[in-house]
């Protein structure tokens, strides 16, 4: 026989749960939450994306003490001063435009705040001292990007050769013929070359070659190219 005064099975946890879900206050409940979070997310992304921009610009990239020696020799360059009135900063040239490559330099500049707390070029001697290797790694950097932040601004398909100079429309074609980089010509293009530049971007080129196996020559020196043009030095090809 069935006990009639017997108290009914309470429902399990899921399903307490479940009816509570649907009850007039857990929709307040929940609705609340999601607006209370998209509300956050906005605010988070709103805030990162400043962040982001606001460390791309002109006056933050050249803030710090160090960045002097750089900040005076781009303003004797044609990115900073032109005819046409068309300027390239900083991030323009060292950092991505596209989200992955643009977070990863990001977190790769942690350590430029580092050097710049120890010091590391902090007197004109100091920075002369490692103007080599700090040029190598932008040229590495640059050489493996196929020059990415440079096209930022510069396309071969767009350029019109008949109405460059004959020397200029001649390496650029050579460029597109031999699969070379914006870099391999215009290593001196925003900051002064340092001695004995020629051999270090030779050893660079070499190296990436061996990393990559890449030996199929395609990738050309800059004597070679220096010879091509008839210039001196890199100077002559970037102010041309």
């Amino acid at each position: 026989m069935t006990d009639n005064n017997s108290p009914e099975p309470r429902p399990g946890f899921f399903r307490r749960v479940w009816n509570g879900f649907w009850s007039t206050s857990g929709v307040v409940t929940v609705g609340f939450t999601l607006i209370a979070g998209f509300l956050a997310g906005i605010i988070f992304w709103g805030g990162f994306h400043w962040s982001m921009e606001m460390t791309n610009t002109e006056e933050f990239c050249t803030g710090c003490h160090t960045m002097e020696t750089n900040l005076g020799e781009y303003r004797e360059t044609i990115h900073y001063n032109n005819r046409s009135g068309v300027r390239a900063i900083c991030s323009d040239c060292h950092v991505p435009k596209e989200w992955n490559h643009k977070v990863k330099a990001k977190i790769m500049a942690v350590k430029d705040v580092y050097h710049e707390v120890m010091g590391t070029i902090d007197t004109p001697e100091k920075y002369e001292d490692h103007r080599l290797s700090m040029a190598a790694q932008t040229w590495r950097k640059m050489k493996k990007s196929d020059s990415r932040e440079c096209r930022n601004c510069h396309k071969f398909d767009y350029m019109d050769f008949p109405v460059q100079e004959a020397r200029a429309a001649d390496a650029h074609q050579r460029a597109i013929d031999d699969d070379m980089t914006c870099i391999d010509c215009h290593q001196g293009i925003a900051h002064q070359l340092p001695e004995g530049y020629q051999e270090k971007y030779k050893s660079v080129v070499e190296d990436l070659a061996a990393d990559t196996g890449n030996q199929d020559g395609k990738t050309v020196s800059f004597a070679a190219l220096r010879a091509f043009l008839g210039g001196d030095d890199a100077t002559d090809v970037t102010e041309r």
